[in-house]
């Protein structure tokens, strides 16, 4: 089976739990109340996200996505 990574930005939700996003499927949110929750629920989003592109016959996006940290002085 071929597999593809996409990168998931976490935030933490002020109300409580996390939200994940994954910013090269747009539309495509889950949320959880543990970040490892959050990652079960947004793994699950992204494959049925896939599998809708590929029933449509649809090319499947490429994360083109780098993180990284800046500092500067405050």
């Amino acid at each position: 089976m071929e597999t593809q990574v996409y990168t998931v930005i976490y935030e933490a939700d002020p109300e409580g739990g996390f939200v994940a996003s994954v910013p090269a499927l747009p539309g495509c949110y889950s949320q959880g109340e543990t970040l490892e929750e959050a990652e079960i629920n947004v793994t699950e989003a992204i494959e049925l996200y896939l599998e809708s592109l590929k029933n449509e016959h649809k090319a499947l996006p490429q994360d083109h996505i780098w993180q990284g940290r800046v500092r500067v002085a405050i």
